[in-house]
């Protein structure tokens, strides 16, 4: 990184952590409401964190290339052990890590040359929990949920553009309208209105859980056999992108 993309980088890092301290203040009224939630369908954990930050951030060094943020939903059962403390560690980011080992050609080690960032740092056993919390939880819940979307769409796309980096944004179903993170896609298409350079930088893919995002590749890649990898990747983020943010940018 250039002075300039590490200051950027530290900067996010710093401000990022404090935010998660502040958010963490109303971790005994989250513990209980993620405990409920999992009780339907997660076998019985142990809560470690209820608001997580990614550790991985102080293992980054100014010598690192990051070529692509990749944002997931939120920090799942692994994530949130005080093990690991990282996201995109668990199943879903095996897939991801095993993706880009199996396609040497995109010149990208997704362990040192992404940057990992959630929609909000609220752990949840599933995405889908979220809405239990929300709707269970205090006006002190609910503007934490609500403020760590706002911030991290904002903090994340301020370091896209000082990195220039790509972003892509998995987690495809849970943008739309209405759905859990539909307050984090308005926010983050905001920061770049009128910005078209960096908004072609943007891509929108499923989610890597449950191989989501490997069966919707395959598919693109069927119907269009002419494209190579990494034009598909160009041409299917895309195509994603504008199906979630079309009403948001108009270009």
């Amino acid at each position: 990184m250039t002075d300039k993309q590490w200051n950027a980088f530290c900067n996010f890092k710093e401000k990022y952590k404090e935010l998660c301290k502040k958010w963490g203040q109303i971790s005994e009224k989250l513990y209980p409401l993620q405990k409920e939630a999992a009780k339907k369908d997660t076998p019985d954990y142990e809560i470690e964190n209820s608001i997580v930050y990614n550790s991985a951030y102080e293992k980054i060094t100014k010598d690192d290339e990051i070529k692509i943020i990749v944002i997931g939903d939120n920090p799942g059962k692994e994530e949130q052990q005080n093990n690991k403390l990282s996201y995109l560690v668990g199943q879903a980011g095996r897939i991801a890590d095993g993706f880009f080992k199996r396609n040497s050609e995109l010149n990208v080690d997704f362990r040192k040359n992404v940057l990992i960032m959630n929609k909000t740092p609220v752990h949840t056993a599933k995405t889908s929990h979220l809405k239990f919390v929300l709707k269970n939880g205090d006006s002190s819940v609910k503007e934490v949920l609500e403020e760590s979307q706002r911030e991290c769409a904002m903090l994340t796309a301020e370091l896209q553009k000082n990195l220039g980096c790509k972003i892509w944004l998995v987690g495809y179903s849970e943008l739309k309208e209405k759905r859990i993170f539909d307050g984090y896609r308005k926010c983050f298409a905001v920061q770049y209105d009128g910005d078209s350079l960096n908004w072609e930088k943007i891509f929108v893919y499923q989610h890597f859980s449950m191989n989501r995002f490997l069966v919707d590749l395959k598919e693109f890649r069927e119907k269009n056999p002419q494209l190579l990898l990494e034009e598909s990747l160009y041409k299917l983020g895309h195509l994603h992108r504008d199906e979630i943010f079309d009403c948001y940018q108009k270009r």
